[in-house]
């Protein structure tokens, strides 16, 4: 009767987790870092996570996008259109220089 009990109580526990270091594995040196992508959870507007477009589904408006690029320093924003990759794109002035400019559905602007 008592190891009923007891296999009735450790199955009602909730189950431990332990966790693990996403920068290391158990099997590599503490500290190492992790090779790939290292998107945060949460960017701010000021910074991109992306050196380059990143093609998706852009649900930005074309008044968000020009705000977005704004945000970076950008000024003097025209022809914002979106192309076939959501990508909306367009022309701004930087520290005086003109040039090309982009902005992709995660809010990276290049």
């Amino acid at each position: 009767m008592r190891i009923m009990i007891i296999a009735a109580a450790l199955m009602l526990a909730p189950p431990v987790a332990f966790a693990q270091n996403a920068a290391t594995s158990p099997d590599s040196t503490p500290g190492a870092t992790q090779n790939g992508p290292q998107n945060p959870a949460i960017k701010g507007v000021h910074e991109n996570n992306s050196a380059s477009p990143v093609k998706g589904a852009n649900s930005f408006t074309r008044t968000e996008a020009q705000k977005q690029i704004e945000a970076k320093g950008y000024t003097h924003v025209a022809g914002l259109t979106k192309d076939q990759n959501g990508i909306w794109r367009g022309t701004a002035q930087k520290n005086g220089v003109s040039g090309p400019v982009s902005v992709d559905y995660q809010g990276n602007v290049n």
